[in-house]
Parts: C-alpha cells; sequence; structure tokens
C-alpha cells in the first residue's frame, strides 16, 4: 500500500491519474449530483491535496497562523485581485442600463445604418453595449429592440437576434471587465490591458464570421415570426422618457478601457520613474479606471438625469446580487490551481504535455471546451481551466502578449456549444420564441463558430509573435 501511495505522490504517471480523477469527480458533482461549481471545486480542491500528501496544516492552517494556509492563499490571491474589478463592472453597467444608454445606442445605430442593415446594427449594439453587461442583461433590454425591428423589417427574427447575441457572447467571453477574462487573466498572470487588446482582436473576427455572415446565411433558411405576445409588452412598456446622448454612453463605456490601455502601455513607452508614467499607471489600474468609470457614470447618468441617491444605491445592490456567486467559483478554481502546484500536478501536465509536442494553447482550448461541454458554465470552465493550465507554463517564458493569447484561447473555449446544460440556450431560446431544436440549429451553431474562430485568431497569432 506504501508503494501505491509512494507512486501516486511522487510520480508522473501518479500525479496525472490524480488530476485526472479529480476533473471525472468534479464533473459528476456537477453534472449528475447537481452541485454548485464553488463547492465542487473546493471539495476536490481539498481531496486532491489530501490524496497528494499535503500537511493538514499546510493545507488548512491553523490557529498560530491564520491566513498562511494553501486554503487562504489559494482563495485570497485571486480575490483580492478580481473582486473589485468585477463589482464595479458590475454597477458601471447597471447604471447604463437604467440611464437607457442600451436604446440610445441601438436606436442610433439603427437610424445610422438604414432598415436594410437592422441585422448589423443589431450586431454593432451587441458588441458595444455588452462590454460594460452580462450577456443576460444585455438580453433582457434589448430584446424588445429586436422584436420591433423585426416585425417592421418583416423578415425571420433571426436576422436580428443572432447578431445581437453574438455581440454580446463575444464581449462577454473575451473582453473585461467581464468575470471570465478577468479572472483567467489573474490565474494565468497577465495585465489587463494586453487581454482587453488580444481578447478584442479575437472577438471582432469571430463577431463578424457568426454574427453578421453564419447569421445572415441562417437567418435566410430558417423564418421565425415575431412572439406576438412580446410585442404586446413592448407596446405596454413603450413610454417617452429623457435618454443620454449616443456619445455620451460610448464615452462612459469607452473610458475604463482607454485608462486600463494607457496603463499598460504608458509603463512601456513612458520614461521608467517619469510623473507620466506614475500618472499613467495609477489611472490605468483597472480597479481605478473603472471606479472613475462609475463615478462618472452615477453623475452623468444618474444625478444629473433624475435618479435620487436611493436609486441608485438599490440600483447597485441589486446589480451586486449575482455576482457573489461568481466570485466563489473563481476564488475556488483559484484554489484548486494552488493545489495542482503545490502538488507537482502543474508540472507533471506540464512535462507530459511537452513530450506529446502538445501546444499549450490547443490543450488550454480542449480543456475549456470539454469542461463546458460538459457542465454548462462558461465561467466554471474557466476558473478550472486557468487553474490546470497556470501551474503548467510557470517556466515557460511567455510574453505578456502570449499570455493573452492563451486567456483567449481558453475564453474561446468556455462559450463553445451551448446546449441544453446551459442557462443561456434556455435564455435565447425563451426570449426570441425559438423552439429548442431550432434553438441547437442557431444558437449552438453560431456559439460553436464565435469559439472556433476566437481559438483560430488566437492560435495563429501566437505561432507568430
Amino acid at each position: 500500500m506504501s508503494g501505491f501511495v509512494n507512486w501516486l505522490q511522487h510520480s508522473t504517471p501518479g500525479l496525472l491519474l490524480l488530476a485526472l480523477v479529480g476533473i471525472a469527480i468534479l464533473l459528476l458533482m456537477i453534472i449528475k449530483l447537481k452541485v454548485e461549481p464553488f463547492i465542487a471545486l473546493l471539495v476536490i480542491g481539498l481531496l486532491t491535496a489530501l490524496a497528494a500528501g499535503i500537511p493538514v496544516q499546510t493545507l488548512v492552517g491553523s490557529a498560530q497562523k491564520p491566513g498562511e494556509s494553501l486554503l487562504e492563499t489559494g482563495f485570497g490571491g485571486i480575490l483580492g485581485h478580481i473582486t473589485a474589478i468585477i463589482g464595479l463592472g458590475t454597477i458601471l453597467g447597471a447604471v447604463l442600463e437604467a440611464s437607457g444608454g442600451a436604446q440610445v445606442l441601438t436606436r442610433s445605430l439603427l437610424r445610422a445604418l438604414g432598415e436594410n442593415r437592422a441585422p448589423l446594427a443589431m450586431g454593432l449594439a451587441g458588441l458595444i453595449f455588452g462590454i460594460p453587461v452580462f450577456f443576460d442583461v444585455g438580453i433582457f433590454v434589448l430584446a424588445p429592440l429586436v422584436y420591433v425591428a423585426a416585425k417592421q423589417g418583416g423578415r425571420s427574427i433571426l436576422l436580428y437576434c443572432l447578431p445581437l447575441l453574438a455581440g454580446l457572447s463575444v464581449t462577454h467571453a473575451f473582453v473585461p471587465p467581464h468575470p471570465g477574462p478577468v479572472a483567467a487573466a489573474a490565474l494565468i498572470g497577465v495585465d489587463l490591458g494586453w487581454v482587453i487588446l488580444m481578447g478584442a482582436v479575437c472577438a471582432i473576427p469571430a463577431w463578424f464570421i457568426g454574427g453578421v455572415l453564419f447569421s445572415s446565411w441562417i437567418g435566410k433558411r430558417i423564418d421565425i415570426p415575431v412572439p406576438e405576445e412580446m410585442l404586446a409588452a413592448v407596446r405596454a412598456e413603450d413610454e417617452e422618457r429623457d435618454e443620454p446622448g449616443l456619445g455620451l454612453v460610448i464615452g462612459i463605456i469607452a473610458v475604463p478601457l482607454v485608462l486600463i490601455l494607457a496603463g499598460t502601455f504608458g509603463s512601456i513607452w513612458l520614461p521608467a520613474g517619469s510623473t507620466a508614467a506614475g500618472i499613467a499607471s495609477f489611472v490605468g489600474t483597472p480597479a481605478v479606471a473603472l471606479t472613475i468609470a462609475v463615478l462618472l457614470a452615477v453623475w452623468l447618468l444618474g444625478y444629473r438625469r433624475g435618479m435620487t441617491k436611493t436609486q441608485l444605491a438599490e440600483l447597485g445592490a441589486a446589480s451586486l446580487r449575482p455576482v457573489g456567486m461568481i466570485l466563489l467559483v473563481v476564488g475556488a478554481g483559484a484554489f484548486y490551481g494552488a493545489v495542482l502546484r503545490a502538488t507537482g500536478i502543474g508540472d507533471a501536465i506540464a512535462a507530459t504535455l511537452h513530450d506529446a509536442g502538445l501546444p499549450v494553447i490547443f490543450a488550454a482550448y480542449v480543456i475549456s471546451c470539454g469542461l463546458r461541454i460538459a457542465q454548462g458554465s462558461a465561467t466554471a470552465a474557466i476558473a478550472a481551466t486557468a487553474a490546470i493550465i497556470g501551474p503548467t507554463i510557470k517556466d515557460v517564458g511567455y510574453s505578456q502578449p502570449q499570455l493573452a493569447l492563451l486567456v483567449a484561447a481558453i475564453c474561446a473555449g468556455s462559450i463553445i456549444a451551448s446546449h441544453v446544460n446551459d442557462g443561456g440556450f434556455w435564455i435565447v431560446s425563451r426570449y426570441f420564441g425559438i423552439s429548442v431544436k431550432d434553438t441547437l440549429r442557431t444558437w449552438t451553431v453560431l456559439e460553436t463558430i464565435l469559439s472556433v474562430v476566437g481559438f483560430a485568431v488566437a492560435a495563429v497569432l501566437m505561432a507568430v509573435i
């Protein structure tokens, strides 16, 4: 027995067996037993650590040394980095949504591009407004405009909703401050400015091929009328209100992205130690950049447009409620990654990938795809994949752009083949009146195209950078 334990804890095959068994049990808990991903990741991390021989005090600490355990540092390191970013990004999106910014943006694009290009306008609206808001919130806010545009155009609702969904999906998957790319960046160890840049480079071609070309093709072949009950609801709720200007909306969305990019590239281009470099570094810190954007949004879209302090406080509190579980999942994923590093499993995986000649970026994508298809949650897939891959690249010497492309590959895998175990699948089906069969033929295929194209761009750039 002692010989088997020694083999399990100290040999490459034994450590790989531990990793495979852990992932299998993780999926079993999430899929079959319906355990929350946060709890499943936490349990698997603890069991893997104990099976690998990590001492109990090292794993969970003691009263004499609080805060030094693997459990606490695994959770604390990642949450200290991303909590403010995700929280501020969520509030920013809520203020933009409540002010009517989404409707202003979409209507302006519809007017500018004309009725014949309404599908493209919906896609651009999703691409832009998807930056500060969660995927499902973007659907809830913009779906009424899809109904009206599709009814006026007299064509299949797919021609209007699929471009919108593609824009919302790629920004949610690839671009900070969304939880997935923020978490992956922290777990992999890459600056958010590079993640924004490389994420956009991968997202835009994916959006064009999936959201414009595929959506136009499939929308002409499957005719789905606008749900009449949805149109009735739009008419009942339609009312005139004082909405913000388009420039103001786009400006506030752009502020945090521009500041973060300025911080990233200011540290490269500006003289080290100069005042300008210090200012760029400060305002370009993601938490600071998002704080500035939130304060601008609260003042310009909130107080100046008649919102009271109570309304804004309630808006912020309501928007933050869904964030708790996201942070717990990411924290548990980071703890699992810390376990893989501490046990040597990460080194064993890295050595195996190297010996097999399998590129890390491809392995990361495949793992993320597998986790996504198996359990449905994109955030859980990203957290678990980054936790597995992170320890394998610590000595590889990747540059920041290469690490950002690795993050993009993980995020691309997390959106592939959305099907019945994904909440987004049912939101799309319900809100746009699409049958399950047609949702599989349209939305599921769209997500797969977005995933494959996003990864292909990342892989090509990885080969040349």
